[in-house]
């Protein structure tokens, strides 16, 4: 993402004002991904917000899945892509299948918790994968997922847009494939 000299110094001002303390994602992260996977999470958000708590018990849109299901798989999805960071962050090995998020065990697990936890599940395990995003060094996003690194810390905002992006329309309360981003209706 190029920015123009004023946004440039737009957002050096926006720094200054925030002092030291404020995090930022490096300057070589996927911009656009990770506005995507933000986005996404947001829109998720959103839509489990207008659902009252009776309804998560309620059949998703996904065959044979509860919208308690499907919201403790996406919670779990964020916090085991944000565990698998933070390994990437302190310099242990991170493989591809860490990202896989919960088993069906888990899951099921997950769906039986109350509306209150599965809503406080989804909101702690993104912002826990959000700081996890903005504490990744420039090298970092370069890590390797797998052996012939194809797949990079890099590629993790755009899995993570594509689960919450889906995951959102699949809560079968007025989401629209047609509301996803054009890059991710393909």
């Amino acid at each position: 993402m190029n920015l123009t000299e004023q946004e440039a110094a737009a957002r050096e001002a926006l720094r200054a004002r925030q002092g030291a303390g404020a995090r930022y994602d490096a300057p070589s992260a996927p911009a656009e991904a990770l506005l995507l996977a933000r986005r996404g999470t947001a829109y998720f958000a959103r839509k489990l917000t207008e659902l009252p708590d009776a309804d998560l018990t309620g059949p998703s849109l996904r065959p044979g899945m509860s919208r308690a299901a499907l919201i403790a798989e996406t919670g779990y999805h964020a916090r085991a892509m944000a565990e698998c960071l933070a390994a990437a962050h302190s310099g242990k090995p991170v493989k591809l299948d860490a990202l896989g998020g919960a088993t069906e065990a888990e899951i099921a697990l997950g769906a039986t918790l109350p509306a209150r936890a599965l809503r406080s599940l989804i909101h702690h395990a993104a912002v826990h994968l959000d700081v996890e995003w903005r504490d990744l060094s420039d090298a970092a996003w370069d890590v390797a997922l797998t052996p012939d690194e194809s797949v990079t810390l890099r590629d993790t905002p755009l899995m993570r847009a594509r689960v919450v992006w889906q995951a959102a329309v699949d809560l079968g309360n007025g989401g629209r494939i047609l509301d996803l981003p054009e890059a991710l209706r393909a």
